[in-house]
């Protein structure tokens, strides 16, 4: 009877600490030169490379569809966010140039991987294809 009251005990003193203490991702904050930084590509021109771009960089953890779904998500320890809901949309396109730049946590920074600041811009830009 006193190891059932203990394991008991132990329980919800396991569970009281564990609802207290849930990882919550921090928000993401970007810097205010980067949240009005303008897209400099048009949309509308190169839109298969943007794609390309995505499929080799992107897609293994963010999906074909951009829902956070890839063949490595499940590794990743953050939200990797649905690129398709109007709340991801919302993001200025400098927001999302800076997080596909720079990165965080498991988000790789990608300036080394693609210099080229056009190919990200492009990323972006297919990224706002997603949109449900």
């Amino acid at each position: 009877m006193k190891a059932i009251l203990t394991t008991i005990i132990i329980g919800l003193l396991a569970s009281i600490y564990f609802s207290f203490n849930a990882t919550v991702q921090e928000e993401w904050v970007v810097p205010e030169k980067y949240v009005n930084m303008k897209n400099p590509t048009d949309p509308s021109v190169d839109l298969d490379i943007g794609k390309a771009l995505y499929s080799k960089h992107c897609k293994s953890c963010h999906g074909k569809e951009g829902y956070g779904d890839g063949p490595k998500a499940a590794d990743q320890k953050g939200d990797l966010g649905d690129f398709s809901t109007s709340e991801f949309q919302a993001q200025t396109d400098g927001e999302l140039f800076y997080k596909t730049s720079f990165g965080r946590n498991d988000m790789p920074e990608y300036t080394k991987k693609m210099p080229d600041d056009e190919d990200r811009w492009l990323i972006v830009n297919y990224m706002r294809t997603m949109e449900e």
